[in-house]
């Protein structure tokens, strides 16, 4: 099964555009205040970490993942990178371009792939489709909360209270 959520929203930070740009270089740092992410390890070449998704029946589902950093003059870039032996991932992609006074531009894609057991009958094509409706709004949920985590990491690195 595979999901998709995306998210585009500007923060502005308020050291001005070369402090926005040490930010969206710093995935660990940008990503530090998202609630829905554990585990998380980055470096200037990319981002590791775990997607968590509570979904109904199943429970919490650790969607692992990692992308590689990009900068690119403007700021930076993540693109996903492939996991294997894993029933459950997903792939994060995004881009941050900052300008002149200091607004950052966040475009997030995530690809959620979810192995589910085969759907046998009418039961199990009921569970399926309670399961991907489900994720599918929780996903969507996730993405909705990232503008509030990266601009809490933003106002946190900025020492804005």
């Amino acid at each position: 099964m595979i999901l998709e959520a995306e998210q585009s929203f500007a923060l502005t930070h308020p050291q001005g555009q070369l402090a926005a740009l040490a930010f969206v270089r710093d995935p660990a740092l940008a990503l530090s205040r998202v609630r829905f992410l554990r585990g998380l390890v980055g470096s200037t070449e990319g981002v590791r970490g775990e997607l968590i998704v509570p979904v109904p029946v199943l429970g919490e589902v650790d969607l692992p993942f990692h992308s590689l950093l990009l900068v690119t003059e403007d700021g930076a870039t993540l693109t996903p990178q492939p996991i294997a032996d894993e029933r459950a991932w997903v792939e994060v992609s995004g881009t941050a371009a900052t300008d002149s006074a200091g607004q950052i531009r966040f475009q997030f894609h995530f690809v959620a792939h979810l192995a589910t057991p085969e759907a046998e009958g009418w039961g199990g094509a009921a569970f399926e489709k309670m399961v991907r409706a489900a994720a599918g709004r929780t996903l969507e949920r996730v993405a909705r909360e990232l503008p509030q985590g990266i601009g809490a990491a933003v106002v946190a690195q900025a020492g804005v209270h």
